[in-house]
């Protein structure tokens, strides 16, 4: 029933960031830890003017990097990371992101959530539900799921709906928690969710 009710009320479900192939989701996935998405959408053109691919933000400075991507937050561990990440894509898989979960998170800075970000939305792969903060807050608010630990939701998510509904549902539950199930103060009245939600915590 909230699977439905989350599909009817965002039936074209679109990832936020700004991104022309793998690779640059691949790096505004990164850079959006703790920042919004707006944020890494104004921060990623001259990025990707200035290194438009793993070959050229492997060979970076640092310091440059760091300045690039400084108002995003976190801005030195993701210049560490994101250079490193280049370099080991270049080196290991010929300049492509890898198509597999196992693979991806090996990469320094990719956790499980941004390989499953980039997996479902770059190649249409269902590695499985991304959790992030938006998704893990409501799975538990709306009372889909009883864990806090991510990859517990995850399963939890994922045994509601088939395989081929994964992607479409963590990018519905972000989207919910953006603009309707707010944080710090949700918006129940009028919510399409409001019959059927536990409001664990509201």
């Amino acid at each position: 029933m909230i699977v439905d009710l989350l599909a009817d009320e965002y039936p074209q479900a679109v990832c936020e960031l700004d991104y022309r192939n793998p690779w640059e989701l691949l790096v505004a996935t990164v850079l959006s830890a703790q920042c919004t998405d707006r944020r890494v959408n104004m921060v990623t053109p001259s990025l990707f003017d200035r290194w438009p691919g793993p070959e050229q933000l492997a060979e970076a400075r640092i310091e440059d990097l760091e300045g690039v991507i400084r108002t995003t937050g976190l801005h030195r561990s993701k210049a560490k990371n994101l250079r490193e990440t280049a370099r080991l894509v270049v080196a290991n898989h010929r300049g492509a992101v890898p198509r597999d979960l196992e693979t991806m998170v090996t990469l320094p800075g990719v956790g499980r959530k941004t390989a499953k970000v980039v997996l479902g939305e770059a190649f249409g792969i269902a590695a499985g539900v991304a959790v992030d903060t938006h998704v893990k807050r409501l799975a538990g608010r709306i009372g889909l799921s009883a864990s806090g630990n991510p990859d517990k939701v995850a399963r939890d998510l994922e045994a509601l709906v088939p395989s081929d509904q994964w992607v479409d549902l963590s990018k519905r539950l972000v989207l919910h928690g953006r603009r309707v199930c707010g944080a710090r103060k949700p918006v129940c009245e009028g919510c399409a969710l409001s019959d059927v939600c536990a409001r664990t915590g509201v």
